[in-house]
């Protein structure tokens, strides 16, 4: 019988949803890259919004396929904290 990896409310753990995303010390300076290239994710991030339609974003970056550009895109929001922040009155 094989195992099943364990999802709280239907999430699935974090180092299997970012199968492609590598964060290695001795490779650009340890920042989260795009399968072990030397595109980091912000990169991609940054591409997405410089080039909103995806068919240029794969002319730019050829290596890139859509599961990177997901991966990509998850991760940076999974890196944001949520946070409430209570304003005070004017």
């Amino acid at each position: 019988m094989t195992s099943k990896p364990i999802s709280l409310f239907g999430i699935t753990p974090m180092a299997q949803r970012f199968d492609r995303i590598i964060s290695d010390p001795a490779r650009m300076n340890g920042q989260p890259c795009i399968r072990g290239m030397r595109l980091t994710v912000r990169r991609v991030v940054a591409a997405v919004a410089l080039y909103p339609d995806r068919a240029e974003i794969k002319r730019e970056y050829p290596e890139l396929d859509d599961e990177d550009i997901r991966q990509a895109l998850d991760y940076a929001a999974e890196s944001v904290e949520d946070q409430i922040i209570t304003l005070g009155a004017a």
